[in-house]
């Protein structure tokens, strides 16, 4: 039998893996080494383009989903659900490839929660799209989407498990936003379709 311990070893090696990297290899560039030097989707895209940040995209959705889709075929309860989702959240942004740095885990935790609690994601991903449209600034929403998603889960009645986990990840995924949320207090924070205002990379912002 598969047990819990390697469930979770397992998803976090699997929440590790820096699709980010690993396209921008590819394509020929580092996005660590560029624009905010974060390995997600919008970094990749500066350079990269739609292409590359759709793969990096999938494949960040992908890790989140996997451990989770797995654990749940293996018959485990809710609460060990929840543990194997924190694992490949927390590979995601401290990749064990990447000397425990890492992404901001939003497209990892949009995985996780495809599969915990889609309905509760859609109020999520409503609010995403409110914001973006409205802002234009990817970051407000995802800020504004990981501030939501725990009261969603609450609303749709989700295990116990299910409403620690959302905290808990929404938590981090502020935590890793910390500059922008400096950047956004002064106005600075720059939009969809504009040039960053600063150039170099400051790695894993």
């Amino acid at each position: 039998m598969f047990s819990f311990a390697l469930m979770m070893i397992a998803a976090y090696l699997i929440g590790s893996i820096p699709f980010g990297v690993l396209v921008g290899r590819l394509r020929g560039f580092d996005p660590r080494m560029v624009g905010s030097g974060n390995i997600g989707m919008t970094n990749v895209a500066r350079v990269g383009g739609l292409s590359a940040a759709v793969l990096t995209f999938v494949g960040d959705v992908f890790k989140g989903a996997l451990p989770v889709a797995a654990a749940r075929a293996l018959g485990f309860v809710p609460s060990q659900l929840a543990w194997t989702a924190l694992a490949a959240f927390l590979g995601s942004i401290c990749s064990i490839f990447l000397r425990f740095r890492g992404g901001k885990g939003v497209s990892a935790a949009l995985g996780v929660w495809v599969m915990l609690s889609p309905f509760a994601l859609l109020f999520a991903m409503a609010a995403f799209a409110i914001a973006l449209v409205s802002s234009r600034i990817m970051s407000l929403a995802s800020i504004v989407a990981a501030l939501v998603i725990p009261i969603a889960v609450a609303a749709v009645g989700g295990p116990r498990p299910y409403l620690v986990l959302a905290i808990v990840i929404s938590g981090l995924v502020l935590l890793r936003h910390s500059e922008n949320i400096r950047r956004l207090l002064r106005g600075a924070e720059p939009r969809v379709g504009e040039r960053r205002r600063t150039e170099g990379a400051v790695p894993n912002r």
